[in-house]
């Protein structure tokens, strides 16, 4: 598998998905096939080691220059007789007896190409190109993503849908004295209203800010988790800008699954404003510890909670504020949301998907040799 991403400045989501995925397919592994984790040169590899994987193996050049020789169509084959993608990135087309699965989480660069860089942009529309036209497979996290996708990138690869997976961490009871002791280092209000995600344009977090400085908003913090991202988006001037207190602002940065997981279960309410997704694995991980989901009318989030959370339009500050009060001020119908939100998140397991994309592998290996 190409763990490329677990090496990014900011691995973000895609590099929650390709930890947790690499793991899940290492113990599901099928007789007869072995799993490696592959990068291109780093001076620390140290972040793409993942237990009981081996590797990472790092090719002999840069990622820069690894991704251009994939780009000109080189056939510079990082080994095995398959190969995973868990990103766009990834090698041409395979020669024959090789299989290639590449993962595209979203149509972003299509459908919402101002949320991104333009060179990011661009080069995110060629790879995926290049995947629809070339892969054996290509999978997508939800049914909003494949058909965006034969929208805007068809091509003759068949598309999958494989939902993300719930860490067990999320999953698991915890120890309410341990939990509190992780949010009291944090130095975390009693409840807040949080938000989970890379701060940049596509997660909507000026129109959250906004919302949050409305008289009809829950008079209440607002948590922020997540790496800092392109896009300059400064949350201590949008709340300056907007009018609220820069006191109730709590912006934590990047935090491991554990902090998260005591994060989550202490917010009175899940804000995810996104203007663009391809799954929200924050809204499944939210719903698997019994927290409340507020979220924009982004399909694919729409997909994965089911109907168990709130739904609100994209960029309206009013209903988001509107929202975010009901959840605080009707325990019973939230209550009901919830405990159908815990039900609908025990249906998405990693090793759910990573059994699905061994039968991918498996399935395009054997007909990749049958020819």
């Amino acid at each position: 598998m190409l763990t490329e991403q677990l090496l990014a400045a900011v691995p973000g989501g895609t590099g929650r998905y390709t930890r947790e995925l690499l793991a899940a397919m290492a113990a599901a592994v099928p007789p007869g096939w072995t799993v490696a984790g592959v990068t291109a040169t780093h001076r620390d590899l140290q972040p793409a080691v993942v237990p009981d994987v081996a590797g990472p193996r790092a090719l002999p050049m840069p990622r820069r220059v690894l991704t251009g020789l994939w780009e000109k169509g080189v056939h510079f084959w990082p080994g095995g007789d398959a190969v995973h993608a868990p990103t766009p990135l990834a090698p041409p087309a395979p020669k024959r007896g090789r299989c290639l699965v590449v993962t595209v989480h979203d149509t972003v660069p299509f459908t919402h190409p101002e949320t991104l860089t333009r060179r990011g942009a661009a080069w995110h529309q060629s790879v995926i190109r290049r995947a629809t036209g070339h892969a054996n497979a290509v999978v997508v996290p939800t049914a909003a993503v494949a058909e965006e996708l034969a929208q805007h990138a068809p091509g003759p690869a068949p598309v999958a849908v494989v939902p993300h997976g719930v860490p067990d961490i999320f999953r698991l009871p915890v120890d309410p004295n341990e939990a509190a002791l992780r949010t009291g280092r944090l130095r975390l209000p009693e409840t807040y209203v949080l938000a989970v995600g890379t701060v940049e344009p596509r997660k909507g977090l000026d129109v959250l800010v906004r919302a949050m400085a409305r008289p009809q908003a829950p008079d209440l913090p607002l948590v922020v988790v997540g790496p800092r991202g392109w896009g300059q988006v400064d949350l201590t001037e949008l709340a300056a800008e907007y009018g609220f207190p820069a006191e109730r602002l709590h912006v934590l940065g990047r935090i491991d699954d554990d902090n998260l997981s005591a994060v989550l279960r202490r917010a009175a309410v899940l804000a995810v404003p996104s203007r663009a997704e391809g799954f929200g694995l924050p809204v499944l991980e939210a719903m698997a510890v019994g927290t409340p989901v507020v979220h924009s009318d982004v399909p694919a989030l729409v997909e994965v909670a089911g109907g168990t959370g709130l739904i609100v339009p994209r960029g309206d500050a009013d209903t988001l504020a509107y929202a975010l009060l009901e959840v605080v001020s009707e325990p019973t119908s939230t209550a009901e949301r919830v405990a159908q939100g815990r039900l609908r998140a025990e249906a998405f397991t990693w090793e759910h998907a990573a059994t699905e994309l061994w039968r991918l592998h498996v399935r395009f290996f054997d007909m990749a040799n049958a020819r």
